[in-house]
């Protein structure tokens, strides 16, 4: 079985250069690519059960938006160019639900683009790379 290297897509530029350079190791290692999309979504907000069935039905229709617009497009390049490319939307924390994806699928290795948050951000709250460095069981590679 080919290693699986996992690559955290957002759509940004950084994040596609990330994807390229990790496309790159993929091929010399003859590994396949996982590319993985994570939308936010706050657990602790309090809703009424029509407020959960609507917040469901939304659920449905952003992970087929994030699926068709921002994963579809850099899986079907990287198809083209002869990677083997699987991909997958989840809902949860960034860093955590990465790591949760990359331990599921065994990943050999993570890859991601730097943070975009500001440096205040990043000293408050953490930054997603920082988190996954730290929380990961296996290599994370950020790319900037």
């Amino acid at each position: 079985m080919p290693d699986i290297y996992l690559v955290a897509y957002d759509g940004r530029e950084a994040s596609k250069r990330a994807a390229l350079f990790a496309a790159e190791r993929a091929q010399l290692a003859k590994a396949h690519l996982h590319l993985v999309y994570v939308l936010e979504w706050s657990p602790y907000s309090f809703l009424t059960p029509d407020e959960l069935a609507e917040r469901h039905s939304r659920r449905i229709a952003e992970v087929e938006r994030a699926q068709q617009h921002i994963l579809a497009p850099l899986a079907a390049e990287l198809t083209q160019a002869g990677h083997t490319v699987t991909t997958e939307v989840r809902y949860g924390n960034v860093a955590k639900t990465i790591k949760e994806v990359a331990d599921e699928q065994q990943a050999k290795i993570i890859y991601l683009a730097k943070s975009n948050e500001s440096k205040l951000t990043n000293m408050i709250l953490g930054s997603v790379p920082s988190t996954l460095i730290q929380i990961a069981a296996v290599p994370v590679a950020v790319v900037p």
